[in-house]
């Protein structure tokens, strides 16, 4: 015993259920927690909106019909708005947004980012291959507009260029995210926003997608990063410039995803 008294040992306090769910190497932290987010996203309101769509449930019809239909009067009434439209969805497009998230891998494979690089691959193409497929099954038809002021080829349901913006708006986030100052994270989270929701109102703008179809592409776009961010862990690569914790050994406090740095914050 000490000459001061009896020693009286304190408990760490306990983490609170939040930072148990996002911590990157707890048991049940963040892989557990995105791989729940990407399955809950597909099982409920995904697959909700699928059948309700394949049961023409009249509700969501009159909502659809009603969007199309006020948009496709604006859109007669305004050509400068169609050309503004158009331009969005095509700068924004599927295709473009590849080919922008391979100079990235690119950048990211230079920064010696390999794990990140993969993911980015990764999310791009299984988002890809999915649209396509569940636009078979599901077989919906586009807006069939008495005087159309825009044409696109295809089904309708998901919007391809809806998931595609969400996985881009998602890659942005997970990718930058860590790398910005704490400051410059509001203009991140708003650029990722507005290239998904821009890009998916452009759709329906332009009356070549339904408003339930660009729903669905963001949900599944969100879903998929979710699921493949934990599929990959990309935490698990240090940005540039911050080295790696070693092996078994925790994040520094402040630099884990509970603090916002990591890829709960994008997801």
């Amino acid at each position: 015993m000490s000459p001061s008294g009896p020693r009286t040992l304190v408990a760490p306090p306990r983490s609170s259920w939040r930072d148990r769910r996002l911590h990157p190497d707890h048991a049940r932290g963040l892989r557990l927690t995105l791989a729940a987010t990407a399955a809950f996203l597909v099982a409920v309101p995904f697959t909700l909106l699928a059948f309700l769509v394949l049961g023409d449930w009249p509700p969501l019809r009159r909502l659809d019909t009603a969007v199309t239909d006020a948009l496709a009067g604006l859109a007669a009434d305004h050509p400068a708005w169609v050309r503004l439209m158009a331009l969005v969805t095509d700068v924004f497009a599927p295709m473009p947004l590849r080919v922008a998230a391979l100079v990235l891998v690119l950048w990211l494979l230079h920064r010696q980012a390999r794990q990140l690089a993969v993911w980015v691959v990764v999310t791009m193409a299984v988002g890809g291959l999915l649209g396509p497929l569940l636009k078979l099954l599901v077989g919906r038809p586009r807006p069939d507009l008495p005087d159309p002021v825009a044409e696109a080829p295809g089904l309708a349901f998901p919007s391809g260029h809806a998931l595609n913006a969400a996985l881009a708006a998602g890659v942005l986030l997970v990718v930058f995210l860590p790398r910005v100052r704490p400051a410059a994270r509001p203009v991140v989270w708003t650029a990722a926003l507005l290239l998904a929701l821009v890009t998916g109102f452009s759709r329906v703008a332009l009356g070549v997608h339904w408003t339930s179809d660009v729903l669905a592409g963001w949900l599944l776009g969100a879903a998929v990063v979710a699921a493949t961010a934990a599929a990959l862990t990309v935490w698990r690569a240090a940005p540039p410039g911050r080295p790696a914790p070693p092996s078994g050994q925790k994040p520094l406090a402040g630099h884990g995803p509970a603090a916002g740095h990591g890829p709960a914050a994008g997801a």
